[in-house]
């Protein structure tokens, strides 16, 4: 297994993340749209974990601790995403919650193209 399956998941879950922010912004919520973004991120974290282990035909991930980390940051981004649903009954609570969700997110997907791009 190359990287190449969780770059077009993980981007897949990025540019819907994307256009959910936009949504947001301007006070619609598409919850199909927020299940599919789940979905995929949760999916994509599947798969770097897989990758990370190593897979039945003998594939080995890039070197470095980095990919670990990236991994580490996308579960902290999934448990607060779902956290950020799960507390609507404060605004201000989700919304930071939601911040930090992004926030995490983004760095995660940054640090995991450094990762796969490093020789």
């Amino acid at each position: 297994m190359t990287a190449v399956p969780v770059l077009v998941i993980l981007s897949a879950t990025v540019l819907l993340g994307l256009y959910l922010v936009l949504l947001y912004l301007r006070g619609e919520r598409k919850p199909v749209l927020i299940g599919v973004h789940f979905l995929l991120g949760v999916g994509g974290l599947e798969a770097l974990v897989m990758l990370l282990h190593g897979t039945p035909d003998g594939a080995e991930a890039p070197e470095g601790p980095l990919g670990k980390t990236a991994a580490i940051l996308f579960v902290v981004s999934v448990i607060s995403g779902v956290g950020a649903a799960l507390l609507r009954r404060s605004r201000l609570i989700a919304n930071t919650v939601l911040a930090t969700h992004a926030g995490v997110g983004a760095v995660g997907f940054m640090l995991l193209l450094y990762w796969v791009s490093s020789p």
